[in-house]
Formats: C-alpha cells, sequence, structure tokens
C-alpha cells in the first residue's frame, strides 16, 4: 500500500490546536457529566466530556504517526474510541475517566492501522497486534542487523518477550520490511512487462474444461434417454430417489402410490437395474453402469 503524507494541513492543524487548549476538567466536575451523560442522556454533557480530553486522543494518535496513515484518520479513530469510552464508563467506580478512555482510544486506532497499513490482512489476535507495535521498538532496543528477518538468538528473544511463537516472529518482521507493490509495478531493464504476468494460472486449460462440458453432456444425454425406457411408476420413484436434491423416503412414496414401502424398494431397485442395462448397451462399456448409483 503506497504511503501517504501523515502530517496534518492547515485545517487539521487548527482542530489540533483547539483539541490541546480545551480546558480540563476537576475530577468531581468530571464524574457528574459522566453521570449526566449515562443517567439523562445529556448531550451538552457528553460534549464537554469528550472535548476536554480530545488532547488524549491527538496525544495517543500521535504515537502511531510513524505507520504511515494520515494523522486526521488516526484522530478520527480516536475519537471513536473516545466516544465508546463515553457510552461505557462508570461513574460509581470513582475512577478517572482519562485512564478509562486510554484503552478503548489506543484500541480503535490500532485495529484502524492493523485494517489499513496493507492490503494484505495483518492478524487481530492478541499476539498479532503485539508484534505488530512491538517488534520495530524491540528490534531497536536489540539493534538487530538484518533488513528481513532477525538472527535466530534475536528472534528467540523476541518470541520469548512476546509470548509467541518463534515463526510468527518472522512471518512478522518480514512482512514490516517489505511494502505492498502493485500487480502492474513493470519489470525488467525495458519495462514491458508486469509483475502480474508471472503469476501462475491455476485455472483449468481450456482443452480441459471442453472435453469435461462434452462428457457432462453425453452423460445427461445417456441418462436421458435410459429413463425414457422406464415405466411411469418406475420413472417418478427414480426422480424423487435418486434425483432431487433431498431424497423422499419409501413410505412417504408409498403413501402417495397407496402401496408398501417395501413394494416401492423393490420397484426402485428394478428400475435401477433396467437404467444400468441401457446404460451399458449404449454405450458399450460395463463400467457406464457407474453413473447409476447403488442401493
Amino acid at each position: 500500500m503506497a504511503r501517504v503524507d501523515a502530517s496534518p494541513n492547515g485545517a487539521d492543524r487548527k482542530f489540533l490546536k483547539r483539541a490541546m487548549t480545551a480546558p480540563l476538567l476537576e475530577r468531581d466536575h468530571e464524574l457528574d457529566l459522566a453521570r449526566r451523560w449515562r443517567d439523562n442522556n445529556d448531550q451538552r454533557a457528553l460534549h464537554e466530556l469528550c472535548t476536554a480530553y480530545m488532547r488524549l486522543v491527538v496525544s495517543i494518535a500521535a504515537r502511531f504517526r510513524n505507520y504511515g496513515l494520515p494523522m486526521s484518520d488516526l484522530v478520527q479513530e480516536g475519537n471513536v474510541g473516545l466516544m465508546l469510552a463515553a457510552s461505557r464508563f462508570e461513574p460509581e467506580r470513582e475512577l478517572r475517566f482519562s485512564t478509562y478512555a486510554t484503552w478503548w482510544i489506543r484500541s480503535c486506532v490500532q485495529d484502524y492501522i492493523l485494517r489499513n497499513w496493507s492490503i494484505v490482512r495483518t492478524g487481530t489476535t492478541a499476539a498479532h497486534k503485539s508484534l505488530f507495535f512491538n517488534l520495530r521498538r524491540l528490534r531497536a532496543l536489540l539493534q538487530d542487523p538484518s533488513d528481513g528477518g532477525l538472527t535466530p538468538e534475536n528472534r528467540t528473544r523476541v518470541a520469548t518477550a512476546l509470548r509467541v511463537a518463534e515463526h510468527e516472529v518472522d512471518h512478522m518482521a518480514s512482512r514490516l520490511s517489505a511494502s505492498d507493490r502493485s500487480l502492474n509495478a513493470p519489470i525488467g531493464e525495458e519495462g514491458d512487462a508486469e509483475w502480474q504476468d508471472m503469476l501462475p494460472d491455476t485455472g483449468m486449460l481450456p482443452e480441459d474444461a471442453t472435453m469435461i462440458a462434452h462428457d457432462r453432456l453425453a452423460r445427461s444425454a445417456w441418462l436421458a434417454d435410459a429413463l425414457s425406457r422406464l415405466s411411469d411408476r418406475e420413472k417418478m420413484i427414480i426422480h424423487e430417489r435418486r434425483l432431487g436434491e433431498e431424497g423422499v423416503t419409501l413410505e412417504s412414496l408409498g403413501q402417495k402410490l397407496g402401496v408398501s414401502k417395501e413394494r416401492v424398494r423393490q420397484i426402485e431397485h428394478q428400475a435401477l437395474q433396467k437404467l444400468r442395462s441401457a446404460l451399458t448397451r449404449m454405450v458399450g462399456d460395463p463400467e457406464a453402469s457407474g453413473l447409476i448409483p447403488s442401493i
């Protein structure tokens, strides 16, 4: 995925400035606002509470600006987390709203980065998130010299520190070291070919598809001819029992035809024998009778 400029534009800078200069809240007033929003659905209280902690959103979003995504988008996702925190905050716990909201803001920002950092989906389990957001930091602390995969010693250290498998560390390291590449990017000195030209075609060859379609039509014709040799009652039983999406029971067919289910089974057996014989004669191959299921 192409990286975009993460620096804020003029309008974003004005928004960030207003957010950072919003007045702070005293503890009692903060809890009063939270109660008014929760108990009375007071929109003004919600607006004042969220505006006061917009600086927290900006601060957390700024920590992730090096992932190449627009700062405005990170702040927007952080605002979603702030609103979620406001809707779930419980003033009775005597906990500062900023402490509670931090987790929600960071979680929303991280989820947004994981969804948009690459066109190839990155795992969203706790282990994958921990790897994605901590691997670079640990790699810098270990002063690992390699560009792609880590050295065996450092791979073991990172896996131990983050409590993940070593192969997951290697996989994430290779993901983070390589950016997305367009399939339409030119290759070669002349640039007359594209990467997508090198992808193997796993589809069926045209001649194979034609042969399969021809065989399918032939089998359908054989079966239709064989069915035409049955009596109406035999044909009905075969259609109901063998050719429908869900086979009808012998008992229900017996009630419909006014005979016992054992008699229906006998008629079905006779009809299948006729079909096998007819197909064998038409095709001249004993294996053609395999078109008819056994009973």
